[in-house]
């Protein structure tokens, strides 16, 4: 959008008015009536209204200038994003045959009386696809396939693993048909149960095979306590499921194996049994985007010259998907002209647009007179009387999509057999159009980098620039980034809603493949020739505070407010002494972390504080520190705090 003038019709004279009283009161103080029925305060405030309006043109004459700088920079406001989220419709049962959901369909957050509901779309057909199970095929580690669905289904137990479980044992499941983004339940049953595992912590992983190689399945619930028991597993089945032949017969396969146990983790002292199994889709997950879909909307008809603009009617227009196409009507059909960044390269034969995403205005090429006096197209013009019109665009976005997990919870589109709706993360990736003040600030920045990446500034800037999602940009040069062969690191941190305040869950800070790579991409276009750079997420350095607390009154909302304030100050994206992030290779202080509790509502005195380093992903701890020192590419994360509160005496 290009960058708007100031109102310069915005009139305040008040001040001036009342100066002039007091100028009157100093000067002529025989004059006593100041009331506004007065005829010398009503010539006071006339001439006050033009004074002020000579005064704020002159003032903001500067102002309109820089803009019309900028403007002439080609500076442009960025549009918004729209957040998305894979969202799981679940079936009130079984059904014979597949369940379509159609691109478009609609679901949103709960309506609340402060709040407006939140609509989402989805953005491709779902297909649930009914399954059952067909095949049970087990293998030890390292040996051949053993088929024993004859055993299965005759009522035999059949062991699931070798006698003495190993990793990389497994059973494969042969299902009906493949049943890509569809959750499955593998309903199992048995006599015998398998010993020695923690049921909470099995040690097995839920796979299913996609053509080339296993893709892992997320495990919904494990009603089994890993095959301990009879019990129900929900697996969310990967996209790229597809059929296959494995043991001679042809199924969509799926397979449970063992892993390798965590440290201290039990294990299989036997096998466990299944003397039944069954398997049927009872729902599937789609990507859907805070965004709604706008098909062939007719923005004008043409008048036949060069540089004509046509807005649309609900800007502003997203960009993030597949290109924008206008198509302009010759009397027989429609030709499609395509929306190019700027007109530089077109010549008049071409049929090019721009589009200023947060207006959501098209423009056609201009005519400009070159020094000898031709005329000269950038772009080729539509016909006198051609109709114009958008095959598709999206509209939407803003920061308003970031919802919390399982706040999508409204099915707006009516659905057979759909009973339920969820988002089983939160959303994510939404930002909010870019405002004047903050294109201010990035005008300067862009005039001095020239689109080329040389300092650190530089890299950070350009990287913004390409995910508007990150919430957090980091470039650590050479000297500091340590070992991996890079000469420059950049660390991305998405954005990530928390589901309860502000406890993060380390999964949502780890910035998706999408991101990285349109990053590296925008990167790579304009770095110097000769620089490797390296785009990947920061090292999250996990923490546990450990803390016995003393309250001034009630022992549970003290207890939750101190949780509160650990989560707060110890957040990579809102914590920190500033409370925008805590920077990046800054160590943590006892006494910053003692502060921080002490000041929580509710807590009178802190007994008792620890702080321990821990590896989030293993969920290892180390030995109490008085100071954590972290590495420049790293930044802390708040990891399973224990907090006691004792009630005051």
């Amino acid at each position: 959008m290009s960058l708007p003038a100031p109102n310069l019709d915005d009139r305040r004279f008040q001040q001036l008015v009342d100066e002039a009283k007091r100028y009157v009161q100093q000067r002529a103080p025989e004059w006593t009536d100041h009331n506004v029925s007065d005829p010398g305060v009503t010539l006071i405030e006339t001439f006050a209204h033009m004074v002020d309006q000579l005064i704020y043109r002159l003032n903001r004459v500067p102002e309109r200038n820089y803009l019309a700088f900028l403007d002439l920079l080609g500076v442009r406001l960025f549009p918004p994003a729209a957040a998305r989220a894979d969202v799981t419709f679940w079936l009130s049962a079984p059904q014979p045959e597949p369940v379509v959901l159609r691109a478009g369909t609609e679901v949103t957050t709960t309506r609340s009386e402060t709040e407006e509901a939140v609509a989402f779309a989805t953005t491709a057909d779902l297909f649930v696809v009914p399954c059952e199970l067909e095949r049970l095929v087990t293998g030890a580690a390292g040996g051949a396939p053993a088929d024993r669905t004859d055993d299965l289904f005759s009522g035999r137990d059949v062991p699931a693993f070798a006698a003495a479980p190993s990793a990389g044992d497994t059973m494969l499941l042969g299902l009906s048909s493949a049943v890509p983004r569809c959750a499955v339940v593998i309903r199992l049953d048995s006599k015998v149960e398998g010993i020695g595992v923690d049921p909470r912590q099995p040690p097995l992983v839920w796979e299913a095979w996609d053509g080339t190689g296993w893709s892992p399945c997320e495990v919904d619930s494990d009603g089994t306590g890993g095959l301990n028991r009879p019990g129900d597993v929900v697996l969310h089945v990967p996209a790229t499921h597809t059929p296959s032949v494995i043991a001679g017969a042809r199924a969509g396969w799926l397979r449970c194996r063992v892993v390798e146990p965590l440290s201290g983790q039990p294990f299989y002292s036997e096998s466990p049994t299944v003397s039944a199994a069954e398997a049927f889709t009872i729902g599937g997950t789609i990507a859907a985007e805070h965004a709604e879909t706008v098909l062939d909307e007719v923005i004008g008809e043409s008048e036949g010259v060069a540089g004509q603009r046509f807005p649309v009617s609900r800007p502003p227009v997203l960009t993030d998907g597949e290109p924008l196409v206008v198509q302009v009507s010759d009397g027989t059909g429609w030709q499609e002209w395509s929306t190019v960044e700027h007109f530089g390269g077109s010549a008049a034969a071409d049929r090019h647009v721009v589009l200023d995403a947060t207006s959501g205005e098209f423009s056609f090429g201009p005519a400009v007179r070159e020094p000898d006096g031709a005329i000269r197209h950038y772009g080729a013009v539509p016909p006198k009387g051609a109709v114009l019109r958008v095959r598709r665009y999206r509209t939407g976005g803003g920061r308003a999509g970031n919802v919390a997990r399982r706040a999508i919870s409204v099915l707006r589109s009516s659905v057979p057999y759909v009973a339920q709706v969820e988002n089983r993360e939160a959303a994510s990736g939404g930002v909010d159009g870019e405002t004047v003040e903050a294109a201010k600030l990035r005008g300067p920045l862009a005039l001095r980098t020239q689109e080329r990446a040389v300092t650190v500034a530089d890299f950070e800037l350009i990287a913004r620039g390409a995910a508007p999602a990150a919430a957090r940009v980091r470039c650590v040069p050479a000297a500091d980034a340590g070992p991996g062969g890079a000469a420059v690191r950049v660390l991305v941190v998405p954005g990530a809603t928390a589901d309860t305040g502000d406890e993060l869950r380390l999964e949502q800070l780890v910035p998706p493949r999408e991101m990285l790579a349109t990053i590296a991409a925008s990167l790579d276009a304009r770095r110097l020739v000769g620089t490797r750079v390296l785009v990947e997420p920061p090292y999250y350095q996990g923490l546990t505070v450990v803390a016995r607390l003393r309250a001034s009154g009630a022992a549970e909302p003290a207890r939750r407010a101190a949780l509160d304030a650990l989560y707060r100050y110890l957040n990579p994206l809102r914590g920190g002494p500033d409370g925008d992030g805590w920077p990046f290779g800054r160590p943590v202080q006892f006494g910053e972390v003692h502060a921080a509790l002490a000041a929580a509502p509710g807590v009178s005195m802190v007994e008792e504080l620890r702080m321990f380093p821990a590896d989030p992903i293993t969920g290892r701890r180390g030995e109490p520190v008085n100071v954590l020192e972290i590495a420049p590419t790293a930044l802390i994360f708040s990891y399973q705090h224990q907090v006691t509160v004792a009630e005051g005496a």
